[in-house]
């Protein structure tokens, strides 16, 4: 192997639970990523390549320089995949909303996986299933056994399972925030491990909206809205807008097409909980005259104009919240 090909940095992608989108976001770099060909050696990218595990794991340990890892646990396979890429990569980087925070596969967090599996394959109006067949781990056919890796109960983001050195925010991460990456690992100039490669303001910061202390007494949906106004806070107009308690680095792109921040660059710095956070900010909002004097009915009729109060506060992040789970016996 020449010099050149060795000094080469050796980078890794893997995707487990998520969408895809994260690997497509690779991609739309741009031009950059002939920057990627050309200054790294691929070593294991299975969605884009042909590798095989086994080619990872007759790699010596810390053999991949960074390896970027998009998508949350939710099987045994990818538990064992993370482990392995742990214990192959210099330093691992949890890529997008799902790897950091468990994502939308992690409202699954509100079932198990009992349910799960009854509403997929047995009760489901588009299923013909009269035998009651759900997948197993093992299975014997006549040219002999079939398997499937294990679907927990639990979703659990990527540093619940082993430890990350970076996290890349976003669903998926805005295209600057991987350039930037990139070129940090390039240039040598990495920040120190456990930091988050994004900026440390909120998506409200980064929003040109005009803010006010204005009240509202309303929550509204985009579709119930006739006019939404392009100038004014979405929050200040009704729309739970997940932006105070979001972290920035996306340059409010949803923002700018009209609709509201949903949470996906987790939560902002030094916040334990980003859908506690966000309630206690619409809670600060929401100004009620007379408010002592409402009735019971009368609170929660407001309170239930919050439609989906999970998948609203916890659309990406259920697993790494303070409760990260509904608890099923």
């Amino acid at each position: 192997m020449s010099k050149e090909k060795k000094d080469k940095p050796k980078f890794a992608f893997y995707w487990a639970a998520s969408c895809g989108g994260c690997e497509i976001a690779v991609l739309d770099i741009d031009e950059k990523i002939l920057d990627v060909a050309n200054n790294a050696e691929i070593l294991f990218w299975p969605v884009a390549m042909d590798f095989k595990y086994k080619d990872v794991e007759a790699m010596k340990d810390n053999y991949i320089d960074v390896c970027f890892f998009n998508g949350a646990i939710r099987t045994s396979e990818q538990e064992y995949l993370a482990k392995l890429l742990r214990k192959k990569s210099k330093a691992l980087v949890a890529f997008g909303s799902c790897a950091i925070n468990g994502g939308i596969p992690g409202l699954a967090n509100v079932s198990n996986k009992k349910e799960i599996f009854e509403t997929a394959y047995i009760d489901n109006p588009s299923t013909e299933n009269p035998d009651k067949i759900v997948p197993k781990t093992n299975s014997k056919v006549k040219e002999g056994s079939l398997t499937l890796p294990e679907f927990y109960d639990t979703v659990k983001s990527l540093d619940q399972t082993v430890k990350v050195d970076y996290y890349l925010p976003g669903c998926p991460p805005p295209t600057k925030l991987i350039i930037n990456a990139i070129t940090a690992i390039f240039e040598n100039k990495l920040p120190e491990n456990g930091s988050v490669l994004a900026p440390l303001k909120s998506v409200c910061d980064e929003c040109a909206r005009e803010k006010t202390e204005k009240k509202i007494t309303d929550i509204k949906r985009v579709y119930e809205m006739e006019n939404i106004d392009p100038k004014i806070c979405l929050l200040e107009q009704g729309i739970i807008c997940l932006g105070p308690a979001t972290r920035g680095g996306c340059g409010a792109l949803c923002l700018d097409a009209n609709m509201p921040c949903t949470g996906c660059g987790g939560p902002t710095p030094n916040s334990l909980d980003q859908g506690a956070k966000m309630i206690s900010a619409l809670a600060s909002v929401i100004g009620i005259e007379h408010e002592e004097e409402m009735s019971e009915q009368e609170i929660n009729d407001l309170i239930d104009k919050i439609i989906d109060p999970i998948g609203t506060f916890y659309k990406y992040g259920l697993p790494t919240a303070i409760i990260n789970r509904r608890v099923k016996k």
